[in-house]
């Protein structure tokens, strides 16, 4: 069975080891603690993917955790953002850490032998990412790419 998406990712993982990782979080809910959201782990946050040193993701929400404060908002868009920023802040992120939740797990096993999870797929035998609505990109040049700009690498 071929691997080459695993591949890809492996060697990612390799070049962004000095690189550093943001949180990734959980909502959880307790009878004491109430609901907040926990840090879990740790994650390279690569566009549309988030990197452990295991397993590959899919990006859901990403916040910042702050204290929702007194504001004024004009949207209840607004309100439910920074009541999310408050459950992270609460749960044990620091402030203004980023926070990556309802994230998934992407079955790197189905995208390695030929099929698709998450954003990764293979197409005709080439590692392939959903990036942008329904915008396929190869992984490989993706990967590049999101890390030369991580890396503040840019031409």
């Amino acid at each position: 069975m071929s691997s080459v998406a695993s591949d890809l990712l492996s060697a990612a993982r390799r070049s962004l080891v000095d690189v550093p990782k943001e949180g990734l979080g959980e909502e959880r809910t307790s009878r004491w603690r109430g609901h907040r959201i926990v840090k879990i782990g740790e994650v390279w946050h690569i566009g549309v993917l988030l990197l452990t040193d295991e397993h590959v993701l899919a990006t859901a929400e990403v916040l910042r955790a702050a204290d929702a404060g007194r504001r004024g908002y004009t949207a209840e868009s607004a309100r439910a953002r920074a009541a999310r920023r408050e459950l992270a802040l609460k749960g044990g992120f620091a402030e203004g850490e980023v926070a990556h939740i309802g994230w998934s797990v992407i079955d790197m096993d189905a995208v390695d032998a030929g099929g698709e999870s998450g954003p990764l797929a293979m197409r005709d035998g080439v590692a392939m990412v959903r990036w942008s609505g329904s915008s396929w990109m190869p992984l490989a040049a993706y990967l590049d790419e999101r890390i030369a700009l991580m890396r503040g690498i840019v031409d």
